[in-house]
């Protein structure tokens, strides 16, 4: 009986080192699949306000930044990052210090990576 338990426990453990291990190695496509859906809206919505305005709108610009889909202090939303030369980031912030969940509209794919701008 105790060999049983034993094998079962083992197993389990054994199991779940397994899994851990596949899920961080799965591609970010897969395991933040609902925050890149949601900051491409985003950046579709920065793309537009810059053809239609001819500039990337202001990280103090509240009220606009809401419009095209940011808010300050939600962690489900990212923060929004521009340079003077036209190039901008969303970065979703976790709290935990980083490595983000990043897009940089110069390199223009998401990734795992620390704020460039």
């Amino acid at each position: 009986m105790l060999k049983k338990t034993l094998l079962i426990s083992l197993s389990a453990i054994i199991l779940i080192i397994l899994s851990i291990t596949i899920y961080w190695n799965l591609p970010i496509e897969i395991t933040r699949k609902s925050d890149i859906e949601s900051g491409n809206k985003i950046i579709q919505n920065i793309e537009n306000y810059q053809k239609t305005n001819g500039k990337l709108p202001e990280e103090n610009d509240l009220q606009t930044l809401e419009k095209l889909g940011l808010q300050k202090g939600n962690l489900e939303k990212p923060v929004y990052n521009n340079d003077q030369n036209g190039n901008y980031e969303l970065i979703y912030d976790d709290g935990l210090g980083g490595p983000y969940l990043l897009w940089n509209s110069d390199e223009k794919k998401w990734t795992i990576d620390f704020p460039k701008l």
